[in-house]
């Protein structure tokens, strides 16, 4: 599909750059944007089944910070992880991928959704950041999200993939109908252009998974773990910018998780779901932009 990006033009005018790098003994692939001399470098990891395309709409609105984005393991470009895509392996990830880099202590790192548990697990367990910024942040497993039934049919699809060979699986797994039915759900916007923009990105990025394993192990990870779990391990600064209409994670889960971070400030988007990056970007990085203001 090639609907137009409504932050098309802002994002041409951002340098970008792409480069590979082996961590854990596999390739990583990542997109660099922003100047060179930038004051202020943020690491970016994406969520569930998405990849480094997600979260450009937000570097589009900071042209003068430099962003670094990975595709996670498993996923868009990168290779899979050699043991299991869980929490525990992508941690080792981030913190390797980081210090090979050379950018620990010094980048911000900034993590969406499934990033978001990621990013706190590896900060509360030692990786070095001066600030933490979590989007659409998964404060409670979702497993025990807001909408119970929905739930209990998206787990029933997912493990219902283990029975099926590979190639199978990927077909079922990325099936056009999922897709745009996954998209649906979570897209708020009553803006038909952005909706039809949104659901394109959903079916270029959402099914470019490495493997049956990696995709299933991954969502797992997602469903079973969350950011509250953490909490009491994050002492940096962090900024919490969580939605009003969030189907992933209800908003009083978001209240009672910038709570338990001593350091957290939480600002709420609204009229807006799980696809902040997406529908409210420019809202987002205003957020992003104070937090950073006197870094």
């Amino acid at each position: 599909m090639n609907t137009a990006s409504p932050y098309a033009d802002q994002l041409a005018r951002t340098p970008q750059s792409d480069a590979e790098i082996s961590v854990l003994g596999r390739r990583t692939r990542y997109w660099t944007y922003g100047p060179d001399d930038a004051a202020v470098t943020v690491v970016l990891v994406h969520g569930y089944r998405g990849e480094h395309h997600g979260l450009e709409p937000i570097v589009a609105q900071l042209p003068d910070a430099r962003f670094i984005a990975p595709d996670l393991p498993g996923f868009g470009e990168s290779d899979e992880l050699d043991g299991p895509h869980d929490i525990d392996g992508y941690v080792r990830w981030l913190r390797e991928f980081v210090t090979v880099l050379g950018v620990e202590g010094t980048a911000v790192i900034l993590g969406h959704s499934f990033g978001s548990i990621i990013t706190a697990a590896a900060v509360a367990r030692g990786l070095k950041t001066p600030r933490l910024i979590l989007v659409n942040p998964i404060a409670i497993p979702g497993l025990k999200g807001p909408r119970p039934f929905a739930t209990a049919l998206t787990v029933g699809f997912y493990r219902s993939a283990r029975f099926l060979p590979e190639r199978a699986a990927r077909a079922f797994l990325g099936s056009w109908l999922i897709v745009r039915g996954m998209s649906i759900a979570l897209v708020k916007t009553r803006d038909k252009a952005l909706r039809a923009w949104v659901h394109s990105q959903h079916h270029s990025y959402f099914s470019r998974f490495a493997s049956k394993r990696s995709i299933l192990e991954g969502f797992e990870a997602s469903v079973t773990r969350s950011v509250g779990e953490f909490a009491n391990g994050i002492s940096v600064p962090t900024l919490l910018i969580a939605a009003d209409r969030d189907d992933i994670t209800p908003l009083s889960a978001n209240r009672a998780l910038s709570a338990a971070i001593p350091t957290a400030s939480l600002v709420v988007l609204e009229n807006v779901g799980h696809l902040i990056h997406y529908e409210q970007p420019a809202e987002a990085a205003r957020a992003i932009a104070d937090f950073l203001g006197d870094s």
